[in-house]
């Protein structure tokens, strides 16, 4: 991929949104505030890889999500990708464009909805009370949320509890193979791709498993359509993915605000505001910070030439705190309405697991705050190195139960 003409002419920033160091120790909150401000859609060179065009404001974000006629996402939907062919093109529905996207979306889409992930609200419940009962005084509530992803995939994937601390491992290691944490001594690129190789066995492994004995849940679906099998896992590994990365570091990064503000009280207040308090919590945490794109065609974005090929890369977590669109947007508001928030993304790819995830939070932050009088800090907290996962991975806390 030839980097644009007009990239030459601009003078190298300061800015590096693909530095994982910035997203782990540094403030990219401030980085994407003098980008929407200055330079909404702007040339970012990559080292050794071709650049991208990055995307910080609401409504360019939308634009390119919404559009797959003038951006694609069958090229790869992060940056990790970025440079490397996509192995699941036009299989994976997230690296799938209409119609074909409606094809294999739409079963696995009527499995999800709010009504059909409902039936699950008891075993979820369950497993959030059993994963706080033994929690008190000294604890890393990171460690703690770490299961959580647990509560819907067992029901959901027939994922055994078993197996999810090397599940985790794998989907770190697919997502932030820059941390310093799950980095293997070969290296990011190593890293990726162990993470990718463990975890497809493991999903074949289990879609086998499935076969033999079937559960009528996700996999047999997906099983049963006109799919091949490697089709078949490399749709597993994105439901996998979407829950078993994102969805523990809404209530980390929300609880260390809270704690941050002395806000926790006020919010423990109030259960009948739990909906809008998610909501606020997935737009303040936006885990997942960016979704990929290929520009199909020369064309303009925010008022800039992209040139077929391109990477567009938008970063959900700077549209989430755009002053255009959000009063205040650096502080949680438990009853922000309206809360055009694109933590799900949006378009054709809007989250499929966006109901379940909703479903799963409300219930953990009811339970969180039915549990714990107050929180306090007990050392620092660490974010995760990662482009893409906006995520805490160590939060030492004292817990006061009720």
């Amino acid at each position: 991929m030839m980097i644009p003409p007009c990239a030459h002419t601009r003078p190298p920033g300061r800015i590096d949104l693909a530095d994982p160091l910035l997203h782990g120790l540094g403030d990219p909150h401030a980085a994407w505030r003098v980008l929407r401000r200055s330079d909404p859609v702007a040339w970012q060179p990559v080292e050794g890889r071709p650049g991208f065009w990055a995307v910080t404001r609401h409504a360019d974000v939308r634009t390119v999500l919404a559009d797959h006629a003038r951006f694609t996402s069958t090229g790869g939907v992060v940056l990790s990708m970025l440079g490397r062919p996509e192995p699941a093109q036009n299989e994976q529905f997230s690296a799938t464009d209409p119609p074909r996207h409606g094809l294999v979306r739409g079963p696995l889409q009527r499995e999800l909805t709010a009504r059909a992930v409902a039936r699950h609200a008891p075993a979820i419940r369950s497993f959030v009370r059993d994963l706080l009962r033994p929690a008190d005084g000294l604890l890393d509530f990171a460690a703690l949320t770490a299961s959580l992803p647990m509560a819907f995939l067992g029901p959901l994937m027939g994922i055994p509890a078993a197996d999810w601390p090397d599940l985790a491992r794998w989907v770190s290691m697919s997502v932030a193979e820059h941390d310093p944490d799950v980095m293997l001594p070969d290296g990011p690129s190593a890293t990726l791709d162990r993470g990718h190789r463990e975890l497809f066995a493991y999903l074949l492994d289990l879609m086998l498993r499935h076969r033999r004995r079937p559960r009528g849940d996700l996999v047999d679906l997906l099983a049963s359509m006109p799919l091949r099998p490697g089709a078949v896992v490399a749709n597993c590994y994105s439901l996998l993915l979407g829950g078993g990365a994102a969805i523990p570091h809404v209530p980390n990064v929300t609880l260390t605000e809270l704690i941050r503000t002395g806000r926790y009280e006020d919010w423990s207040r109030h259960p009948e505001r739990v909906d809008r308090a998610v909501e606020e919590a997935l737009r303040f945490a936006a885990p997942a910070g960016h979704f990929m794109r290929l520009a199909t065609r020369d064309t303009t974005l925010g008022g800039v030439r992209v040139a077929a090929g391109d990477a567009v890369v938008v970063w959900l977590r700077s549209a989430n705190r755009d002053e255009s669109v959000f009063s205040d947007p650096d502080t949680l508001h438990p009853e922000r309405h309206p809360n055009r928030h694109l933590a799900f993304g949006d378009g054709r790819h809007y989250c499929l697991g966006a109901a379940v995830a909703r479903l799963t939070l409300r219930i953990f932050f009811a339970e969180l705050f039915t549990t714990f009088a107050s929180f306090e800090p007990a050392g620092d907290v660490e974010r995760t190195q990662s482009p893409w996962l906006g995520g805490i991975k160590r939060m030492p806390v004292r817990a006061v139960r009720r």
